[in-house]
C-alpha cells in the first residue's frame, strides 16, 4: 500500500477552477475513488465483522424472544398447577364424603349405637387410607423425648423420673406431607 500518494493528482486540473466551484457530486465521486483504490484487507474484515455481529445480535434477539416465551409459558402453566394441584385429592376424598353422607342419613333412622361406632370407624379408616396413599403421615410423639422440631410443647406437667423431657399426652397430631412437616404436633411434656 502507498502510503505518501498524491490524492491531489487525481483531481481535475483546471486552473480556472478553486477549490469553492468543485460540485458535490464530483467531490463524492473523488472520495469513493480514494476509497476504492485504499482498500485495505483489514476493511473486508472489518465488513465481515460487521455481518458477524449483525448475525448476533439478530441471534440474540430471537433467543430472547424465546426464553421471554418460556417464562411466559411457564407462569401460565405454574398458575394452572397451582389452581388444580389439589383436583386428585379432592377427587379422591369424594368417596370418603359420600361414605359420611350415607353415614349421616343412617344415624337418623337407627337406634344401634354399635353400628353407628363400627361405621364411623370404616370410614376413618378409608380416610387414613386415603391421605397416607397421598403422602400423610403422622408423627409419632408420645413417650417419646421431646423433639422441638416436631412438636410445640402446650405445657408441662408434673412426672416420674422415666418421663421427664418426654412427650405425655398429645392434644393435636402432628403430620409430614412426603417427609416434610405440614402442622406441628401440639404435646404435653413431662418436667
Amino acid at each position: 500500500m502507498e502510503e505518501n500518494k498524491d490524492y491531489n493528482a487525481e483531481l481535475p486540473q483546471d486552473e480556472n477552477l478553486n477549490e469553492e466551484t468543485i460540485s458535490q457530486e464530483e467531490t463524492e465521486k473523488v472520495i469513493n475513488d480514494i476509497n476504492e483504490s485504499t482498500l485495505d484487507p483489514r476493511d473486508e474484515q472489518i465488513s465481515l465483522l460487521k455481518k458477524q455481529v449483525e448475525e448476533y445480535k439478530d441471534k440474540h434477539l430471537r433467543l430472547y424472544a424465546d426464553f421471554d416465551n418460556f417464562k411466559k409459558r411457564n407462569a401460565k402453566e405454574r398458575l394452572e398447577l397451582i389452581l388444580t394441584a389439589g383436583k386428585d385429592v379432592i377427587q379422591d376424598m369424594l368417596p370418603i364424603l359420600d361414605d359420611f353422607e350415607r353415614a349421616t342419613k343412617a344415624l337418623e333412622n337407627t337406634t344401634d349405637v354399635a353400628a353407628v361406632k363400627e361405621g364411623m370407624k370404616l370410614i376413618q379408616t378409608k380416610l387414613i387410607k386415603t391421605l397416607e396413599a397421598k403422602g400423610l403421615k403422622p408423627i409419632e410423639a408420645i413417650g417419646k423425648d421431646f423433639n422441638v422440631e416436631q412438636c410445640e410443647a402446650i405445657t408441662e406437667i408434673q412426672a416420674a423420673p422415666e418421663m421427664v423431657g418426654k412427650v405425655i399426652d398429645e392434644v393435636e397430631k402432628g403430620y409430614y406431607l412426603n417427609d416434610k412437616i405440614i402442622r406441628f404436633a401440639k404435646v404435653v411434656v413431662g418436667k
